[in-house]
């Protein structure tokens, strides 16, 4: 099988030039969008000042003066409206149990056990590496053979080395060292908090505190467990490797957004799986083998492959993971009827009398938004054993159509293979199933697709094993599957939130496409001027007669990306949702790191005297920032600027406690692209900004080198951290 080695992210020996961030990373002219109104609107409605932010809105409350954005002064800190104040209650190398607080915090859940006290779930989602290289002594307090590493791997080139050749190389245990703490730093943590009588929060240090962590079952015996037909390929001897471990699993990683079920569970969700191991399979679902390919690259253009050095099994990783955090006994269990692939979130309708169902998207550019319906029935939502519902049921994926419908595809052996020509992406291409061999291939021609059908009729064709592991190869092997049934190639569909009527939200953060994943459908996902639009959207879809098991549905787009001059709300790249206790939406932002206020010249022309492309023009936007949007009255629709997040961040994770008087909020990777702000160093850019009318302005922006946050003192190592966002007078946020 011919595995080409992916561009990962910079671990060690890097320079701030070397860094390739992802975000974690978008009209149609169809009847089915409604357009973004761009006139003034009013904010007698809304129970905040919004925030100043660097780009002229319609939704800042304030009568506009040019003169007001001319100059804007980018704060690292975590900026929200007068009125407010937040509490940080972990940080990145806190206690938690018998591990540590992970990097990169992303999904929260808080489970109330009692009055003013609960759990605080927390997804830790990857490694940013100039920070936690540059402080990882500082804060952890031991140290690492980061230099050591960094030149051995630079001697063996990008092609990288395998577990077998590790064997044998004199730095082994320094880079087993390394791999097992970074691994430490990433899956999910659970800590238990309570809301003292002036409303701040603290932590409690109670017997729930533990971790999952990358390595959880490794040499603690705490594995995680399985369910599901992929289990079935699991406990076989196949093409592949195998683990000898049967349905147990070394722990989780890359663990992105998530959900919360009715039932006190959490689920998260495993995203950027293949950053560490292959994630590849055969047709009959088994794993590349670790231990041969040159998967374990540690240098200055990335690292690749550590769950590979603990010879970790691929196929195990991607999936949605389940914890009870008030059982201090569990360390999750993986349902596979969910699928494998890089899960960005979960959105669950939990309904008496009715299927469970569950909604996920894949975060990769011409990835899949799935729904999984259960084939029993719930009949009461609170109950513990609704979890039993996802080891059968059935997975789809959705097949979008231009006209505002569209249908679900079953996922199963019978399903018959019918994939979208290449044409109809944006970049002309869709990967496909390699077969006999395994892996992908991409498709570029109608003709290579017509020969593809006419080889393999159905979905059964394309994998093998008896009738359960089939189901079980095709779930390991979701989105080539997907693709090859013809599920529709979306825009990097990220957070997915039910609303209280029922109505699936979903963020799609970018329509660009890429040259190896692929793109998204034009034919749905495009800009006003019928291209490729990076800014994203907020789509709105509605299950037929509104049954959660329906197999057709309706769609539109609630709220899209932008400019205010070009028919977009003011935010750039959606990504996670929540709606608060009356039911209005939260979304924060998720531009890639190395674009945050990136210099945009004046008439936006490039060095190659060209006009610049929209993600060039990312910069515009400024930090990550924190959006409300109603979802009815007056003011529906429209998007206010809530907060702004600190320097070189991602604001993530939004959970409302039932009250509504609290806002948990992870802050993920500040200085993520420049380390350490040292010496408050700051640098001023000119931007080409546009007014709401498109008037020309030219904006002197002056942009911290770096980030001390969250504890702001001069030189202070930048910490990945969860706080509290609440009202001074302890009052409900809306």
């Amino acid at each position: 099988m011919n595995l080409k080695r992916r561009e990962f992210l910079t671990f060690l020996g890097a320079t701030a030039g070397t860094i390739t961030l992802n975000s974690c990373q978008k009209q149609s002219s169809t009847p089915a969008i409604e357009k973004s109104p761009i006139s003034g609107t009013s904010t007698k409605n809304i129970n905040f000042q919004p925030v100043k932010g660097p780009m002229p809105l319609t939704t800042n409350n304030q009568e506009f003066n040019i003169e007001n954005y001319t100059n804007y002064e980018v704060v690292d800190d975590l900026i929200i409206p007068e009125g407010f104040t937040y509490d940080v209650i972990g940080s990145w190398g806190d206690k938690i149990g018998d591990s540590r607080f992970g990097y990169n915090n992303d999904y929260i859940s808080y489970i109330e056990t009692g009055k003013n006290e609960g759990l605080l779930t927390i997804n830790f989602e990857y490694i940013s590496p100039l920070p936690w290289v540059t402080t990882y002594q500082a804060v952890i307090g031991k140290s690492l053979p980061f230099t050591e590493l960094a030149i051995a791997f630079r001697q063996v080139g990008e092609s990288g080395i395998s577990s077998e050749e590790l064997l044998e190389n004199s730095l082994k245990q320094n880079i087993i060292a390394t791999a097992k703490e970074a691994m430490i730093d990433m899956g999910i943590g659970v800590i238990s908090i309570r809301r003292e009588p002036d409303g701040k929060w603290v932590r409690t240090n109670s017997k729930f505190d533990r971790r999952i962590t990358g390595i959880s079952g490794l040499e603690d015996g705490r594995y995680l467990k399985s369910t599901g037909p992929a289990v079935a390929v699991f406990n076989k001897k196949g093409k592949g490797y195998n683990d000898k471990l049967g349905d147990r699993i070394i722990g989780s990683f890359a663990n992105c957004a998530g959900g919360t079920t009715p039932w006190g569970t959490v689920f998260s969700a495993e995203e950027n799986f293949q950053n560490y191991v292959v994630e590849a399979v055969y047709s009959d679902g088994t794993s590349i083998d670790p231990t041969k390919e040159k998967s374990l690259f540690l240098g200055e253009r990335g690292v690749a492959g550590l769950g590979s050095v603990f010879g970790l099994a691929g196929n195990k990783y991607g999936w949605m993971v389940e914890l009870d955090p008030a059982n201090p006994d569990d360390y999750g269990t993986k349902h596979t009827w969910l699928g494998r692939y890089r899960h960005e979130a979960v959105g669950i309708r939990v309904e008496t009398d009715k299927p469970l169902v569950f909604y996920s998207g894949c975060d990769r550019r011409s990835g899949h938004l799935y729904k999984f319906v259960s084939k029993g029935k719930v009949k009461d939502p609170t109950d513990q054993a609704n979890s039993q519902l996802l080891t059968e049921g059935m997975l789809y994926g959705a097949k979008f159509n231009p006209d505002g419908t569209g249908s679900w595809i079953s996922l199963q052996p019978d399903t018959p293979v019918n994939p979208d020509l290449p044409e109809v992406h944006v970049n002309n291409m869709i990967n496909l199933p390699q077969r006999p061999d395994g892996g992908s291939f991409k498709a570029i021609t109608a003709q290579e697709v017509e020969r593809f059908k006419q080889k393999y009729k159905t979905l059964g064709d394309l994998y093998e094993g008896n009738a359960e592991q089939k189901q079980g190869a095709i779930l390991i092997d979701a989105h080539l599957a997907a693709n090859a049934a013809g599920v529709t190639c979306t825009a990097r569909p990220e957070d997915t939130q039910v609303d209280k009527n029922g109505n699936l939200f979903i963020a799609f953060t970018s329509g660009s496409p890429s040259k190896s994943d692929g793109s998204p459908d034009k034919r749905i996902f495009k800009g006003p001027d019928g291209e490729a639009y990076e800014f994203g959207w907020i789509m709105r879809l509605t299950e037929d007669d509104n049954q959660p098991d329906a197999m057709t549905f309706s769609w539109q787009m609630f709220a899209t990306g932008g400019e205010p001059m070009e028919g977009g709300l003011g935010f750039s790249n959606p990504d996670n949702l929540e709606f608060d206790p009356q039911g209005n939406l939260w979304m924060m932002t998720d531009i890639s790191t190395s674009k945050h206020n990136k210099a945009v010249p004046e008439n936006r022309m490039g060095k190659d005297g060209k006009p610049m492309n929209q993600a060039s023009l990312c910069g515009l936007f400024g930090n990550n920032s924190i959006w409300y949007i109603p979802t009815s009255g007056p003011n529906a629709g429209e998007a206010y600027l809530f907060g702004i997040g600190p320097t070189e961040t991602e604001t993530c994770g939004p959970f409302f406690t039932k009250d509504g008087k609290t806002l948990f909020l992870a802050i993920q990777h500040p200085g993520e692209y420049n380390g350490i702000r040292q010496n408050m160093a700051s640098e001023t850019r000119q931007l080409a900004m546009k007014t709401t009318d498109g008037s020309d302005l030219v904006q002197n922006r002056i942009v911290p080198m770096g980030s001390n946050w969250p504890t702001k003192q001069v030189n202070d190592p930048p910490k990945p951290s969860v706080v509290a966002i609440r009202r001074l007078d302890s009052t409900s946020i809306t």
